[in-house]
């Protein structure tokens, strides 16, 4: 099989074509053929500093295809089944950038009925970091589904990304009112078509007051992914007992917050990482992200503002490199001509 792989770390350029066997599933594991692998930032990070945790790498996470075979006491998965795959290398050699994966049995969903690969292939990193920025308020939830969110407002920072994209998306689907936050025309353009109730523009002088026209009272729930720029706005406009979830360092790798101002309205400052948050939690949030799938509410392309940007499996240096440069929306590869 046609695998990409990698045995140093460095730019892009260490990533290469090679010729594979194909591995049978253990225990517990599923083998899938893989239509469709999705590339995210830790991907390219992983790939381009530190010492690869294997001698050999298969990069890249997500992705989405059909389970080929399964191994001894897999019950719920069976070979012919359309599914997405979540954390396909973590703590494994091999991920999604190639023709077959081997798994756990749990990382690979089965999905339901209509779904297309490219929305499965999207899902994963950034849909299960949405849904735990979402359900660590002090009040809960901690699932996810419709009216789970009702009468709440979320303040999504940075809402064309594929974190903010998902984050906009299950909020709304969960009842909330949500604002999300960009910095041009065109990213406001995304964030609406992923359904944003209202959109605040930055860098503002006045964005605190735009937030506060929405939510006077202030917002109950923030999906932070640049604390260092926005650690001090949070705090403005964050409600009593509110929660800024933070899952990325853009613009900085340290951040202050005003103490009296947070410990005064309770603020629970939480981090975001789904490779360590535990299986309980990364259960919980593939359970809530199949439900939000079989209602139609988590599309992507361009028209639900998440635009797709594919390259070939022989390009995949150069689909990391679109993803480290910040092309808006998501990239994916297609790994094989059945990626419907």
């Amino acid at each position: 099989m046609k695998s990409i792989v990698y045995s140093a770390t460095g730019p892009s350029s260490v990533l290469s074509l090679a010729e594979r066997d194909v591995a049978a599933p253990g225990p517990g594991e599923v083998r899938v053929r893989v239509a469709i692998s999705g590339v995210n930032p830790t991907d390219w990070k992983a790939r381009a500093a530190g010492e690869p945790p294997f001698p050999e790498v298969v990069p890249n996470q997500d992705g989405a295809g059909t389970v080929d075979a399964v191994g001894d006491g897999v019950t719920h998965l069976q070979p012919g089944d359309r599914v997405w795959i979540y954390l396909a290398a973590h703590g494994r050699p091999t991920g999604t950038a190639q023709e077959f994966t081997v798994l756990p049995a749990d990382r690979a969903v089965k999905l339901p009925e209509g779904i297309g690969f490219d929305v499965a292939a999207s899902l994963g990193v950034p849909a299960m970091t949405a849904h735990r920025a979402l359900t660590v308020h002090e009040h809960g939830p901690a699932r996810l589904a419709p009216g789970a969110l009702a009468g709440r407002t979320v303040l999504v920072q940075g809402g064309a990304g594929a974190v903010g994209h998902a984050a906009i998306q299950f909020a709304v689907w969960a009842g909330a009112t949500v604002i999300a936050t960009v910095s041009s025309d065109a990213k406001a353009e995304l964030a609406t078509a992923a359904g944003a109730h209202h959109i605040v523009r930055y860098p503002d002088d006045a964005e605190a007051d735009r937030i506060r026209e929405v939510a006077p009272n202030g917002v109950d729930q923030i999906v932070e992914v640049s604390p260092a720029q926005n650690a001090a706005l949070d705090v403005e406009v964050i409600a009593n007992h509110g929660s800024i979830a933070y899952y990325a360092n853009n613009n900085g790798e340290e951040f202050t917050a005003p103490i009296v101002a947070s410990f005064a309205k309770n603020v629970r400052w939480q981090g975001v990482l789904i490779y360590t948050v535990g299986e309980d939690a990364q259960h919980a949030a593939a359970e809530d992200i199949t439900a939000a799938l079989r209602d139609g509410a988590l599309p992507v392309g361009g028209s639900a503002g998440l635009p797709l940007t594919w390259f070939p499996l022989e390009e995949t240096a150069a689909a990391h490199d679109a993803v480290e440069n910040g092309t808006t929306g998501k990239i994916l590869i297609r790994v094989s001509e059945e990626s419907a």
